[in-house]
Order: C-alpha cells, then sequence, then structure tokens
C-alpha cells in the first residue's frame, strides 16, 4: 500500500485565494498564459509559467525561467500573499466543474512507492516535461502542482472524507474559469 503523509503547506490568503488560482501550467502555451496574467499580477501562473514575465523569445527551458519562478514565488511570500501551515496536515480538495465534482485527498506520497511500482504509472510523460517539472522543483524549493493519484474504493477514507466536508472549509471560491474550488484542512491528528 502507498504511504501518503501530510505536509506543511504554503497557501494563499483567502481573499486572494480566487485571483492566485490558476489553470494548470501545461493547458495552454506562453502566449496564452501572458494574455491571462496581463490583468492578474495574483496569478500561479507567473510561479508555474514564469517566462511571461520573460521576454517573448525566451526558451520555456531556460535557467532564467526556473530562477524568475523562484524569484516570483519568494516575493509572492515575502508580500503576504501566502500563509504556512504551522504544523503537517491532509487537505481535501473538491472542485466543481460543468456540474462535476471531483473530490480528493492531498498529501505527499513516497518517490519509492513511485520507483517501486507501489504508484501505479497512468501515462506515458514526455522526458522533455519530466525534466521540465523536475527543475522547477528543484528551483522553486516547492512542488507547485498536484499529482493525481487514484485508489480503489475505501469505504473508510470515504467516510473521514465525508465527515470532514461537513465542517467549514478553509477556502471556498470560484476562479476565473468558472471551475469551483473548496478546500478543508484535516486539522485533526487523530484523523
Amino acid at each position: 500500500m502507498a504511504v501518503i503523509r501530510p505536509f506543511k503547506a504554503i497557501r494563499p490568503v483567502k481573499k486572494l485565494a480566487d485571483k492566485i488560482a490558476a489553470l494548470p501550467y501545461d493547458v495552454m502555451d506562453s502566449d496564452e498564459a501572458r494574455e491571462m496574467v496581463k490583468s492578474n499580477s495574483y496569478s500561479f501562473l507567473h510561479v508555474d509559467k514564469a517566462e511571461v514575465d520573460l521576454p517573448q523569445d525566451i526558451n520555456i527551458y531556460d535557467d532564467k525561467v526556473y530562477e524568475k519562478a523562484k524569484s516570483n514565488l519568494d516575493k509572492m511570500i515575502e508580500d503576504g500573499l501566502y500563509i504556512e501551515d504551522e504544523k503537517p496536515y491532509l487537505y481535501i480538495y473538491r472542485q466543481i466543474m460543468n456540474e462535476r465534482s471531483q473530490v480528493g485527498l492531498v498529501g505527499c506520497a513516497s518517490i519509492d512507492d513511485y520507483t517501486k511500482n507501489i504508484i501505479k504509472k497512468h501515462e506515458l510523460t514526455r522526458e522533455d516535461k519530466e525534466i521540465d517539472r523536475i527543475n522547477h522543483v528543484y528551483k522553486c524549493e516547492a512542488h507547485t502542482g498536484p499529482i493525481f493519484l487514484t485508489y480503489r474504493e475505501n469505504k473508510e477514507i470515504s467516510s473521514i472524507i465525508n465527515e470532514w466536508m461537513k465542517k467549514d472549509p478553509v477556502y471556498d471560491f470560484i476562479s476565473e474559469d468558472k471551475v469551483g474550488h473548496t478546500v478543508w484542512v484535516i486539522d485533526d491528528e487523530n484523523t
């Protein structure tokens, strides 16, 4: 069985969460991302697609892009756009789009579980994209994008998630792309 652990998240302050939320980095090209951030200096695309803040002809895999991502993230933290949780937690994250919802548990997974095939690979990924995200993680000293994992139905996990979802969330907003985002912090060590 895969090991999932809590972690100390660095997450947006509540009042700016809807402005910081951004589409995944790989669903648009650099020009589209530049257009998206023109009117939103808070957008997380300034970190996840930092070439938006560099000359248009830059290679998206240039070290300067990763350096810019790190400096943008550091500045956003320094400017108080983010808070860091005091302790490691697990999180419940729900997205609602087009009247469909998906709910997930957010935590840290073991790379050993991945390399030992305990976590099964669901797709073939391009090596250049893998190297890009590895470089991004190393330079930013943060994992800035989720990796989705699935698991077989587990009534105990479902029960815990459903009980936590009855509580007040820490975030509940609709982003510019009309996706609803709701997050709960599982802050009970006994859960």
